[in-house]
Order: structure tokens, then C-alpha cells, then sequence
């Protein structure tokens, strides 16, 4: 049978990069189930300074696709970059695993662990992430492109198989809780060594399946080295080398160097999240000043960018899943599922389960509605997945509103967020790949991955800040109480704690002050999810308005 995508049927080399995203998902949100209760109750973490380690990683992990997109397109092609990428991702996993062994007899030694594993696992993301979705895109001739919703829906489905495994062993094994409420935190390294041996399975999976499946509609290998590439390769009259002058990289590094200080200095932004911000603006910026775009490419670019934008709250909102989300189902949830008193880190698992019940009828729904002349523009379908995790946190908000500081959450209540992120997710992540690799000249194609990536990025980093403005929940109140300490007193200044109870405090991870955001004071919960419902509320209904405009710039791609 041929490998070639026909009119009906997908190529064989999806289902081969399906496999190995599925691996290398089950790595990445497996380890992520743990990472902050790790950083907070092994490494002895406040909850507010590991939200901001866990945004910044994340932020970085979808930065550093710019770099191997660039090093993609210009010097070692796809498949080089992935199967460095799977083996970076390996050995972070197993330097995280030597952290969690170590901690109990060096704590310091643990830390540092911690930070090298996490900057090996952002380098290894770089590689790996933008060059594996641009060769789904590539595994299509052109003139089958409009497949490229549906194809990255089941691409999508593979991510969030992995995901459901990963959330599911990764915390069974590592986060052990006794019968009494009492974490084994040595048990920790378990699930990072698991997160480890599947990125090995998916690395291989790839070396093993690419040179048989991985392949254009005539046979030839994808993803090889770029000085290899033929002219059918691009769209007729497309350029087959961008073209920058020494003026516009040299502007491009001052623009950095002053975006980075203005982010640090006068936002208040950290090192890490300036950074991320300054990169994500001077590469779209640079890209732009390719003088061998033409208007046609120019206006398809813009539109990615404007997407890119707007993407950056859906994922502020959707990635609380690994910090506040985690923390409120530690503190303030009252986890019996069925009689079982779910781990804390596995409730993250719904997302995983929602998105593969439910990723192969979003593909079968694009596919009737574009057969019937309906399928609204990927703008709009992304408009609707910021609408609806609005939704989500406007009915998480006021299910908390009367929860006081004893009070449990009901876990059907995250269950039904989870549930309601995944189908916006499902309208809004998929659809934005696919929508890249329909708009993207092919020079730029894996860079501009990298760009669309670099939006997830200050989601990222705003996710992490965003999750540092979590107030005191449940047990804190509860802990502070067994100490003495009247903390809902403390946190509305009608009683002054001691230095000893400050210390006190301090020791146990529990906030003395009401965190603040653009100048206003978040006191509960309540509060705290109405920031995602006004953030992701306004950014859907900002872009919905601008369809019609980006339609015209996307010059009939839909």
C-alpha cells in the first residue's frame, strides 16, 4: 500500500510522528503532575516561588523552538532535530530523577539538580517541538493541504494519549499519599525515572519508523538535511532562502537588547519572562524584514502573528493546571472519585481523557462542515475556544465564591473545568498548527512554528505570574490555626504577627500577605479565577471582530 496521503485516508508516517509525540507527551506531563509538589514539599519551595519556576520553565521550553526551528530550517533538518530533542528530553528526566534521589541528604545538591534537569529538558523541547509538527505539515502535497485541520486533530489526539498516561503512572508511582494524608516524598523520583524511559520509547519509535513511513507522497524521506531540498518542494514562485540584510539582524539584536531591559525594568518583569517576551516581538519582528516576501506571504505571516497573540491567554488560563489548579486540589478539594481519594497531581489526568474521547469527533465535525461549505475560518474556531474556557472559569469562580477557608471543592467541579478546557482546547491548539503549516512560505515553515510556539511561551509566562497571585487556600488557614496563628487575621492587618510567627509562616509555605495584580488585591479565590474569565473573555471577543480583516490577509486559506 502506498504511503501516500490519498483523497481518503491519512499517510502512514501521521500515525509514526502520532507515536512518537505520544511518548514525548507522556514525558512532558508526567513529569509536569509533579514538579511543583516536588519543588514545594521535597525541595522546600514556597508554592509562590515554585508558580514562578514552573512559568518560566514552560515559558522557556516553548522559546527554545525558535532556536531549533532556525537550526532546522538553515543547517540539520527535521529529523536530526527531533531525535536530539528526544534524547535532551531523556537525559532531563533522568537528572530530575537523580534530584529526587538526592534531596534527603543534600539539599543543596538537589536544587542545583533541579535547574540543570530543567534547562536540559527546555533545550531538548526546542529541537524537538517545532520540527515534529512541521513535518506533519509537510507530509501533505500541496494540494491536500485542507486536510491539515484534521490531520493535526489526530495528531492532537496522540498528544493528549500520551498526556492521559503520563498523568496517570507518572503520579501513581511518584506521588505517593498514605491512608493518612501523609506524602512519600521520596517517592517523587519513580515518576521522573517513568517520564524518562517513555521519552527513550518515543525516540526510538522515530529512528526506528521514519526512513519506511516518514515520507512525501513519491517516497522521498522528509525531514532531511535542508541543502537536500528540491524545487517541488515550495509553492511555485516561492523563494527558497530568506533573505535578511545586515542592517535589519543587527536592528533586530538592538531591538532585543531594549525590549529585555524595558520588560525588566520599567513592567517588572524577571530575567526569565523579559527574555521570553523580548525574543517572541524581535523574531516576528525580524522576519518581517525577509526582502523576498512577497505581499501575499507578508499578509499570511501577520495573520499567525495576530493568532499568536491571542493564544497567549488561552494558555495563561490553561495552564494552571500544573500550579494554582494543582495547589487548590492539594489545599481546598475534597478529592473522593467514586469512593478513591484521588492524588492531587492526577487530576490534571481529565484533560487527557477528555481531549482522546473527543479529538477524533472534532476531526469528523471540521471534516462535514467543510464538505457542506460551513467549516468557519480557523480565526474563528480559535475566537470560540477562548469564549469557552472563559466559560469554564466563570463556573470554577463562582462554585468557590462561598467555599470560606474550610470549605471544599467538590472534584466535579474540576472535573467539568477540565472538560470545558479541553473542548476549547480542541477549537483552539490543533486548529493553530494546522493553521501554521497552512499559511507558513516553506523557508520559514519550522521558524514560524517556533514564533507560534513562542506565543505558548508567554502564555507560559504569564501563566506562572498569574499563578503566584493564588491566595491562601484551605489547609493553609487550617495549618496556620494548629500553630496559633489566626492567619485570616494576619492577611487583613487587624492583627500583627510576631517575628517568630512570621518565621513560622515562612517555614511552612504560608502567605502572609494578600497577593496583588495590576493594582488590585485578590482575596479569594472568587477573585482569583475572575482574572481568566475578564482575560479570556475580552481577547475572544477582540478577535472574533477581526475574522473578516484576517480573513481577506489569509488569500483563501481557510
Amino acid at each position: 500500500m502506498s504511503t501516500a496521503a490519498s483523497k481518503t485516508s491519512h499517510p502512514k508516517g501521521l500515525w509514526v510522528l502520532f507515536g512518537t509525540e505520544m511518548w514525548e507527551r507522556f514525558n512532558f506531563y508526567g513529569m509536569r503532575t509533579l514538579l511543583t509538589l516536588f519543588i514545594v514539599h521535597a525541595l522546600m519551595i514556597s508554592e509562590e516561588q515554585s508558580s514562578i519556576i514552573y512559568g518560566g520553565f514552560l515559558g522557556l521550553c516553548y522559546l527554545t523552538p525558535m532556536l531549533g526551528g532556525f537550526i532546522s530550517d538553515r543547517f540539520l533538518g527535521n529529523r536530526n532535530c527531533i531525535l536530539i530533542g528526544g534524547l535532551l528530553m531523556a537525559t532531563g528526566q533522568f537528572l530530575l530523577f537523580t534530584s529526587a534521589s538526592t534531596f534527603g541528604t543534600n539539599l543543596d545538591l538537589a536544587k542545583t539538580l533541579l535547574y540543570v534537569a530543567l534547562g536540559v529538558l527546555i533545550f531538548g523541547n526546542g529541537f524537538f517541538k517545532p520540527n515534529i509538527s512541521s513535518m506533519v505539515t509537510n507530509l501533505y502535497p500541496k494540494e491536500e493541504k485542507n486536510k491539515l485541520d484534521t490531520a493535526f486533530t489526530i495528531f492532537y489526539m496522540g498528544i493528549n494519549v500520551g498526556a492521559f498516561l503520563g498523568q496517570y503512572f507518572c503520579p501513581l508511582l511518584g506521588d505517593v499519599v498514605d491512608a493518612n494524608g501523609t506524602r512519600d516524598v521520596f517517592a517523587f523520583k519513580w515518576g521522573f525515572f517513568a517520564a524518562g524511559v517513555a521519552m527513550l520509547i518515543g525516540t526510538l519509535t522515530f529512528y526506528l519508523l521514519k526512513d519506511k513511513y516518514v515520507v512525501t507522497p513519491e517516497g522521498r524521506a522528509l525531514g532531511g538535511l535542508p541543502k537536500n531540498n528540491i524545487a517541488s518542494d515550495y509553492e511555485e514562485g516561492e523563494s527558497q532562502k530568506a533573505i535578511f540584510s545586515s542592517k535589519s539582524l543587527m536592528l533586530a539584536v538592538i531591538g532585543f537588547l531594549g525590549l529585555a531591559v524595558i520588560f525588566h525594568l520599567f513592567v517588572g518583569q524577571n530575567y526569565v519572562y523579559s527574555l521570553i517576551y523580548a525574543s517572541g516581538i524581535t523574531l516576528a519582528g525580524l522576519i518581517l524584514t525577509d526582502s523576498s516576501l512577497s505581499k501575499i506571504e507578508m499578509d499570511r505571516i501577520l495573520v499567525i502573528y495576530v493568532v499568536s497573540f491571542f493564544v497567549i491567554f488561552f494558555w495563561a488560563a490553561f495552564e494552571q493546571a500544573g500550579s494554582s489548579l494543582t495547589f487548590i486540589a492539594n489545599n481546598q478539594t475534597d478529592r473522593d472519585f467514586f469512593g478513591w481519594n484521588m492524588p492531587p497531581s492526577m487530576v490534571q489526568i481529565f484533560n487527557g481523557i477528555f481531549v482522546v474521547m473527543l479529538a477524533i469527533p472534532f476531526s469528523m465535525l471540521w471534516d462535514k462542515l467543510r464538505a457542506a461549505g460551513k467549516e468557519p475560518i480557523s480565526p474563528v474556531k480559535q475566537a470560540l475556544g477562548l469564549a469557552i474556557i472563559a466559560l469554564a472559569y466563570f463556573i470554577i469562580a463562582n462554585n468557590v465564591k462561598d467555599l470560606g477557608n474550610a470549605g471544599l471543592l467538590g472534584i466535579k467541579w474540576l472535573i467539568l473545568l477540565y472538560l470545558l478546557q479541553t473542548i476549547g482546547e480542541l477549537c483552539l491548539s490543533p486548529i493553530g498548527l494546522s493553521l501554521v503549516g497552512k499559511l507558513a512560505p516553506k523557508r520559514f515553515t519550522s521558524l514560524l512554528y517556533g514564533v507560534f510556539f513562542l506565543s505558548n511561551a508567554s502564555g507560559y509566562a504569564l501563566a506562572g505570574t498569574l499563578g503566584s497571585i493564588l491566595p491562601a487556600t484551605g489547609d493553609k488557614f487550617k495549618t496556620a490555626g494548629d500553630m496559633g496563628i489566626d492567619l485570616q487575621a494576619v492577611l487583613d492587618k487587624t492583627v500583627t504577627p510576631t517575628a517568630e510567627q512570621l518565621q513560622l509562616l515562612a517555614d511552612k509555605n504560608i502567605m502572609d500577605h494578600y497577593p496583588v495584580f495590576v493594582g488590585y488585591q485578590i482575596t479569594n479565590l472568587y477573585e482569583f479565577f475572575m482574572v481568566f474569565v475578564i482575560l479570556c473573555g475580552l481577547a475572544s471577543v477582540i478577535l472574533f471582530s477581526l475574522t473578516p480583516k484576517l480573513k481577506k490577509m489569509m488569500h483563501g486559506v481557510n
